[in-house]
């Protein structure tokens, strides 16, 4: 008996083994500059990701916001720190406060505005304007066990 709590307290202490929970401040360490594209003759937001959101990377997480439902049809959505009508689209907050959800295949639908807890491996992207600059690969609704 002994051993089998040995071997549990490890596995449940074991980094990589579990997720770990983020939060918007957490997202925060960034910084931006603009960078100009000749493809697109326009500036973008260029991110100077700090190192505390560096270690995270590759790393499966969690995180609570608010579901935009961008093209529903098509599987598209964004997590968001803000509703809709507060979000990052309309000028509310910045490049950091949207996380877009490349999501498992059969997931569940989600209604614009639906406060949710997703889980997934973060990517961080800064040179594909194209995409946010935070993914969660792999993304579902958290479900703690």
């Amino acid at each position: 008996m002994l051993r089998l709590t040995i071997i549990f307290l490890f596995l449940m202490t074991t980094p990589g083994l579990s997720q770990t929970k983020i939060t918007w401040e957490t997202l925060g360490d960034v910084r931006f500059t603009d960078k100009y594209s000749k493809e697109l003759d326009a500036y973008f937001f260029y991110p100077h990701f700090g190192s505390s959101v560096k270690e995270l990377e590759g790393k499966e997480v969690f995180l609570k916001g608010y579901m935009l439902a961008i093209e529903p049809k098509k599987g598209i959505y964004i997590l968001s720190r803000n509703p809709f009508a507060a979000c990052f689209f309309c000028g509310n907050g910045g490049p950091e406060s949207i996380v877009e959800l490349k999501l498992k295949p059969d997931h569940p639908k989600f209604k614009m505005d639906q406060v949710v807890t997703m889980r997934g491996r973060l990517k961080l992207n800064k040179d594909d304007v194209y995409q946010c600059n935070y993914i969660f690969a792999e993304a579902e609704v958290y479900r703690p066990d």
